[in-house]
């Protein structure tokens, strides 16, 4: 895979400036590594992940299909919410790093900023109280999201097909 292959050639290029992340690791370091991981993805790398939303009264979930051998960070949200995590994942959590296989639901805090290396394909979603019913997914992400620039589906703007689309 590109990213394994970018990520092994940035640690033979700097050696022992590349460290694992620690258990806990800081927002600096998790800002570290997704910067490397932007320019993998400028220079042609990284991998597209589609983004699915689901709407019912006064909440919308964001859905994503992690490859397996893929690195990610995620956003920080502005709110408290749910992420429900199905499939195999080593993912940072309040209570540091984790490795989370089957089905496995976290809540998380404001301003949570999260890392993670998928062993296998694995369903990530998160859920968030959306008390107007919005379903413009820019007004959304512009509502609930600190960082929407680091989103994958504004950098790349891909678009996953609604549920509604996929029956």
């Amino acid at each position: 895979m590109l990213l394994r292959q970018a990520l092994s050639e940035e640690r033979a290029a700097h050696g022992d400036e590349l460290q694992p992340l620690p258990n806990v690791p800081t927002r600096e370091q998790i800002q570290t590594l997704e910067g490397m991981l932007l320019q993998v993805e400028a220079q042609g790398g990284g991998v597209a992940i589609d983004t699915w939303h689901h709407f019912a009264d006064g909440l919308v979930a964001r859905t994503i299909l992690i490859p397996a051998g893929t690195m990610l960070t995620g956003a920080s949200h502005k709110t408290e919410h749910l992420n429900i995590a199905h499939g195999d994942i080593t993912v940072w959590t309040e209570a540091g790093m984790r490795r989370l296989t089957g089905y496995h639901v976290l809540p998380s805090l404001p301003g949570a900023k999260r890392v993670g290396y998928a062993h296998a394909d694995t369903w990530w979603t998160t859920v968030h109280l959306n008390p107007t019913n919005e379903r413009d997914v820019e007004a959304l992400a512009d509502a609930l999201v600190e960082d929407t620039h680091t989103l994958q589906s504004r950098r790349l703007a891909l678009k996953g097909k609604p549920l509604e689309s996929l029956s």
